[in-house]
């Protein structure tokens, strides 16, 4: 039979997923972001300039952050299967996995944006 995985296990793997989109995104924001951040928790030298070898890759960490953030989405919005009375195989709403969901969009979002930003602060 052809049949729609859990709502359960799509919920772990969306979990994953928006655990991938986030790390990406620090990956594609790692050459404006990090250097920041590391001279404001008073941590400063000349090697700090090497990150700014990353910047070829930021196209394509942005890529894959979009790329996981969609997918996340579809596994946690898309429409439930129709459920039986008393199916316990259909899983309800997640809404608080659509809110971390909510909350990681908002912060790939901020980092991503960064960039546009970052010249105020140096």
């Amino acid at each position: 039979m052809n049949r729609l995985p859990d709502r359960k296990d799509s919920g772990l793997l969306a979990s994953a997923v928006l655990s991938f989109a986030v790390l990406a995104s620090l990956l594609a924001s790692a050459c404006c972001v990090l250097p920041l951040v590391l001279v404001l928790v008073g941590i400063t030298g000349a090697w700090m300039v090497q990150l700014t070898a990353l910047k070829p890759l930021a196209p394509y960490a942005i890529a894959l952050t979009l790329g996981a953030l969609g997918w996340a989405g579809w596994l946690l919005f898309r429409p439930a299967a129709s459920c039986a009375i008393g199916d316990q195989s259909c899983a309800t709403t997640r809404p608080l996995m659509r809110r971390l969901f909510a909350g990681c969009a908002v912060f790939i979002a901020l980092l991503l944006g960064f960039p546009l930003i970052a010249p105020l602060f140096y």
